[in-house]
């Protein structure tokens, strides 16, 4: 089950942030068709935030065709938005976590890691290389 959590620094809404979560989740594939979303009463309960949050992010889901909600049952999902070459690339992951690793030590924090990776894949695209 997939677990949320909250950048109160980051400017975006906190049923955003859970959107994005979710649609992230799906994208690597850690979560799968048939998977329950935590119940609202669970997410309100680990983040101490309002119910109608919660309900509003997963009302946006809903309306995205990835998720269905099941009166008195729970928050379900529909579908995936893995790609399979994605979910081949296990060495790609294991490169960017020694890159990670080195960019600590390097004295970066997440949100200069982040800026840094934003810039990077902005010029990337500039080129025309993506």
């Amino acid at each position: 089950m997939i677990s949320f959590h909250l950048d109160v620094r980051s400017g975006v809404a906190p049923y955003q942030q859970i959107v994005h979560q979710v649609r992230q989740a799906l994208r690597l594939g850690l979560l799968e068709a048939g998977d329950q979303l935590p119940t609202v009463r669970e997410v309100v309960g680990t983040l101490a935030i309002n119910p109608n949050t919660v309900l509003k992010a997963y009302k946006e889901l809903e309306n995205l065709g990835l998720v269905a909600a099941r009166p008195g049952i729970g928050t379900f999902v529909l579908r995936t938005l893995a790609d399979e070459s994605l979910a081949a690339h296990g060495p790609l992951r294991l490169e960017l976590r020694r890159w990670l690793e080195r960019a600590r030590s390097a004295g970066l924090d997440d949100e200069s890691i982040e800026a840094l990776f934003r810039d990077v894949v902005r010029s990337f695209q500039a080129e025309g290389v993506a």
